[in-house]
């Protein structure tokens, strides 16, 4: 009896400290969010340091201090350059949003016409929904709020950097044993494995995506291809629902740029055939089994985040849940829930990796 009154009791705190932890990280939004996109943009350098570690000029590899700084200036430099490629055509977009809108009106009232819809009970209502120009202002309002915060990230990451090297030391120093140094150790490098392995294979499908789709695209002469494609490659790294939305985008621009319907069902069937073949034949024979993630979770995970932070957490979703896993798999209490979290319920100890 006493030991399942304990056992309730310990249910409701961890209750009442997830609901807490939750609450804080919609509150704590603005301070959490720059300072967590900072450690992903710290990350990225990172793996980044390790590719110029390979060059060799002569026999001698690049310093550790050259290499980091050629990485940051590069990734910030690739950042400074997608903004403003997507700012340009945001800006081109703006311009000609009043002449799709005319073509979508005109091609609902045709598309009523065919039907021999005499009224037109929801043309305002679509007209009012789907309104190009509010929704690209939308989207230069959200960009210009990451730009905003960009400053103190700049800073949380020249920190970071900074703060790097003592690491290792910090780890020896909270464990109170050698053993569980080493166990600490095992779960960071297992983590940063598997993270990097997500990280460097979606990089690899979604820039494959993106430039692939590009070519389609120009070839079939649609508006701002170059805008689209940088969409379509960072929409893939939300699961599920991005490339979803990544084909749509394109397809319905097709759809109020051409008079013809030709053009649509090419771009819409050409960018799907490129999705499904990259995302459902490719991504997978690249991940195979490493991550051992339930596609549900996965699914579950993404609506989430993206209630609590959104579109940055629809993109984090993945590698919080793979670190999340691996820890809930090395603690005996949560094991149960990595389990859950699993594809085929196989977890593997640290040990075995």
């Amino acid at each position: 009896m006493e030991n399942n009154k304990l056992k309730l009791q310990n249910f409701v705190l961890s209750a009442i400290l997830v609901v807490i932890i939750f609450y804080l990280l919609v509150v704590g939004q603005t301070i959490l969010l720059p300072l967590v996109i900072a450690i992903v943009f710290w990350y990225l350098i990172t793996l980044l340091s390790e590719g110029f570690g390979k060059i060799k000029l002569g026999e001698k590899a690049l310093n550790k201090l050259s290499r980091y700084v050629l990485s940051f200036l590069a990734f910030f430099t690739i950042i400074w350059g997608l903004v403003e490629l997507i700012a340009i055509n945001i800006g081109g977009v703006v311009r000609v949003a009043p002449v799709y809108q005319a073509n979508l009106e005109a091609r609902w009232e045709s598309i009523l016409e065919l039907l021999h819809i005499e009224q037109e009970p929801t043309l305002a209502q679509l007209t009012e929904v789907v309104d190009l120009g509010q929704f690209i202002t939308g989207l230069a309002a959200s960009l210009t709020n990451v730009a905003a915060n960009m400053g103190i990230i700049l800073i949380y990451v020249i920190f970071l950097l900074l703060e790097q090297g003592n690491f290792g030391d910090k780890v020896a120093a909270l464990a109170n044993s050698k053993e569980k140094e080493r166990s600490v150790r095992l779960l960071i490098r297992k983590i940063n494995k598997d993270v990097k392995k997500y990280i460097s294979i979606k990089m690899l499908t979604s820039t494959s995506t993106g430039v692939l789709s590009y070519i389609f695209m120009k070839v079939v002469g649609v508006d701002f291809a170059e805008f689209w494609a940088v969409l379509i490659f960072l929409l893939n790294f939300i699961p599920t629902i991005g490339s979803i939305v990544a084909t749509i985008f394109p397809s319905l621009i097709t759809l109020v740029q051409f008079e013809s319907y030709t053009p649509f069902f090419v771009v819409l069937g050409g960018v799907t055939a490129i999705q499904v073949c990259v995302g459902n034949i490719l991504e997978p024979r690249l991940m195979g089994n490493s991550l051992n993630l339930s596609p549900l979770v996965i699914l579950l995970n993404l609506s989430l985040w993206g209630l609590i932070w959104g579109i940055p957490g629809m993109f984090l979703c993945v590698p919080f849940l793979v670190i999340s896993a691996i820890v809930f798999s090395h603690v005996p209490q949560t094991r149960s829930i990595a389990i859950l979290l699993s594809r085929d319920g196989q977890i593997k100890d640290l040990m075995e990796e």
